[in-house]
């Protein structure tokens, strides 16, 4: 039964991982100028932060789950407008030379940011309830179960990272100075349009 539970939550985790989103593109973008070492510790932290929403989803912390829905509009600008700065800062970069300086803050900027944006964004709670209940996962799990189940997608989530940030960071050697800028518009023009896509639904929210 415990193995059950894990390889659910692995499950679990994997597939609500990897969807490219925001932060995929973030992953990719540092996996691509920093090395797969900047993605994978960015990837830790949407892993971190994925585990985080699955123990209020498997543990049945309705009070968080609340407090996180009814403050949602709140994160959301939080988040949108965090997007937009990141989109804004990765169009403008500009040279392998700033790449070092980036690298430089050092892991715990890399994995705070993300896990900020993952956590800033409450609908995933909302993801991992209806998943849970889609395997049967409901009320009836024990605190047991459900810290396997939560360790499960841990390893799930954190797998995806593993892959997205090795892959991309292989292709890292082939890239010159033309490549980093083209990368840098795209993906600051991603991230801020995510950014915007975030804000204009919570107009449509307040609406």
């Amino acid at each position: 039964m415990s193995l059950s539970y894990f390889i659910k939550g692995a499950v679990i985790g994997f597939s609500i991982a990897a969807p490219v989103g925001p932060i995929g593109v973030l992953c990719i973008r540092r996996s691509l100028k920093d090395g797969a070492w900047a993605g994978l510790v960015s990837g830790m932290g949407a892993a971190t932060a994925d585990a985080a929403y699955g123990c209020v989803a498997g543990f049945g912390l309705t009070a968080i789950s609340g407090f996180l829905i009814r403050h949602e509009s709140i994160l959301r600008i939080l988040g949108g407008a965090f997007l937009c700065h990141l989109g804004l800062r990765t169009f403008f970069s500009k040279s392998k030379d700033e790449t070092a300086r980036e690298a430089g803050r050092g892991a715990f900027s890399a994995f705070g940011s993300t896990l900020l944006l993952t956590l800033a964004n409450p609908a995933t709670i909302l993801s991992f309830a209806m998943v849970f209940s889609a395997f049967g996962l409901g009320g009836s799990i024990n605190y047991a179960g459900a810290g396997i189940l939560v360790a499960g997608v841990f390893f799930g989530s954190a797998t995806w990272w593993i892959v997205l940030s090795g892959s991309v960071g292989l292709l890292r050697t082939r890239l010159n100075s033309a490549w980093i800028r083209a990368i840098n518009r795209a993906s600051g023009t991603v991230l801020f349009g995510f950014g915007l896509y975030a804000l204009s639904r919570l107009w449509a929210v307040i609406g």
